[in-house]
């Protein structure tokens, strides 16, 4: 399959030999840009009740460690659905494709209001589960043109026929 101009493999999800050889080190292209604006960041505090000054007082915040107010880590990881349209691998014949939770989590750099971020992710292991097939999946959100991740995410997600 092709998908902008990227060749895909199509995987079944109860095909855990196939997805493993297909499980690597190598990132895939990087997906979709969105901007972190000072509105969402706003947004964020307000619906999480989450007013730390470092995101949402644009004055102080400026004056502060990172030159200017910040996202939420739990924003930026927000954006997964919107950021994570890339792979190498597309996991066919499913019913339910589950987020079963993480294997880790890390806040690696600041994410500055008004940046934009894009992400790129790698399938790192699939296994049986009893409920159907389990998939270990590493995503890495990036200000553009940091070399160094923002966030570093070890995503699990249970695709069940």
């Amino acid at each position: 399959m092709t998908l902008g101009g990227t060749h895909l493999d199509e995987i079944a999800f109860d095909d855990i030999d196939g997805l493993n050889a297909s499980a690597g080190d190598d990132w895939s292209g990087w997906g979709p840009e969105i901007e972190v604006t000072q509105e969402m960041v706003n947004g964020f505090a307000d619906l999480t009740d989450d007013h730390q000054w470092i995101h949402v007082d644009v004055e102080r915040a400026t004056a502060g460690p990172f030159g200017g107010p910040i996202a939420h880590g739990f924003l930026t990881l927000s954006l997964l659905p919107s950021l994570n349209k890339t792979g190498d691998v597309r996991i066919t014949g499913h019913q339910n494709a589950i987020n079963y939770g993480a294997d880790g989590l890390r806040f690696l750099a600041p994410v500055p209001s008004g940046s934009t971020v894009h992400a790129r992710n790698r399938l790192r292991e699939a296994r049986q589960h009893k409920k159907g097939t389990l998939v270990a999946t590493q995503v890495a959100i990036h200000v553009i043109d940091n070399e160094a991740p923002s966030v570093l995410y070890d995503a699990l997600v249970l695709y069940q026929g």
